[in-house]
């Protein structure tokens, strides 16, 4: 061969094309696995949220021989699997070495103990806000509670503004009042509603509206909290995870004694427990982690896309299925302005190119 021929421009063009025909499929694959993650992620979180809210409501209302479990306990077993779920990615994380496992959770959490305490507000908030949930279910249908508890969006948006210092576009402002609106005819009474109530004689639709208006604030505050220590620090969310687990396994522990310690000293900690009872436990502890993958994988409007699948499912299986639940018009057209203001508030406009020419 002519040592030329090496500094040929057309033989390097013609071997740069062919190292770029290598990397295509490569380049094809991650596309494919990313999206692959990404509608796995959605999947999950549309499964995760409804069948949480369906067999939460389920279990609340089932009649059955014997205590019924009790709400405090759930939460707490809920919290410690969640710890024990994020150590087990953290232990993934640090190639399957427990020398490695060990040091990371000293050296982030124990030997970091200010840095641990800041997760105590949001965790008590949170384990306020999960108690309240099972309050709210207790006394609202699922498809009432679903579209309703998207008030969370608007306690979100609120608080980031004022914490975050968050601004605001027009489309997310509007998104916000019809979503206001949307609710509210969603909680618009009903001689359906009226009927309902009488049949459930042991339920309260006030005390489950505000059950979740309560635990939406909550929702919202804790949120925004814990997005600003996210920011400030370059922790991993399981650890944070760990920390909030933690913090809220106690503060849950104090819940049961001081509102359930009767009972647990009567009929045990475990009382009324069945395989729904863990269904719904298991359920509550991988939420927190369902989100924190679809925010990894997934984007705004996809989120959107989940809550409303969520809340178009949870109607239809509430009707169909629980049979608690009779939809009116006044509620269609609610749940459809809430779907709309969830795809609004995520929406976001890409502004004109530029047409001048330089």
């Amino acid at each position: 061969m002519d040592p030329r021929d090496a500094e040929d421009p057309a033989l390097e063009e013609r071997l740069l094309g062919l190292r770029e025909l290598d990397r295509l499929p490569l380049a094809n694959e991650d596309k494919t696995m990313s999206a692959n993650l990404k509608y796995l992620s959605l999947g999950i979180l549309v499964f995760q949220t409804t069948s949480l809210v369906l067999t939460m409501r389920y279990s609340r209302t089932l009649k059955e021989e014997g205590p019924r479990y009790l709400s405090s306990t759930a939460v707490v077993v809920a919290e410690l699997l969640k710890i024990m779920a994020c150590v087990l990615l953290v232990y993934k994380d640090s190639k399957c070495s427990l020398r490695a496992l060990n040091r990371v959770l000293r050296d982030e959490i124990l030997n970091k103990p200010m840095e641990t305490l800041k997760l105590a507000i949001p965790s008590g908030i949170y384990t306020l806000q999960n108690n309240l949930l099972y309050v709210a279910l207790s006394n609202l249908d699922a498809a009432t509670y679903q579209v309703t508890y998207q008030l969370k969006i608007l306690t979100t948006a609120l608080f980031s503004v004022s914490m975050l210092s968050k601004k605001l576009g027009v489309y997310q402002w509007l998104s916000l009042v019809i979503l206001m609106t949307g609710v509210a005819f969603v909680q618009w009474p009903s001689d359906s509603q009226e009927e309902d109530s009488k049949d459930l004689s042991a339920s309260s639709p006030f005390v489950g509206l505000m059950a979740v208006l309560i635990a939406c604030f909550s929702s919202g505050f804790a949120g925004v909290y814990f997005e600003k220590i996210l920011k400030e620090t370059k922790q991993s969310v399981w650890i944070r995870n760990i920390q909030l687990g933690f913090f809220g396994s106690i503060f849950g522990l104090m819940g049961v004694y001081i509102y359930d310690g009767e009972l647990v000293s009567q009929n045990g900690f475990f009382q009324g427990y069945n395989r729904l009872t863990w269904i719904v436990v298991v359920l509550q502890a991988l939420g927190g982690l369902v989100i924190a993958a679809v925010i990894k994988y997934a984007d705004n409007i996809l989120k959107g896309f989940a809550t409303s699948l969520s809340i178009i499912l949870s109607t239809l299986i509430s009707y169909f299925w629980l049979q608690d639940f009779v939809p009116t018009s006044v509620f269609f057209l609610g749940a459809i302005l809430v779907i709309a203001a969830t795809f609004l508030y995520g929406y976001d406009p890409k502004p004109a190119g530029n047409l001048t020419k330089a």
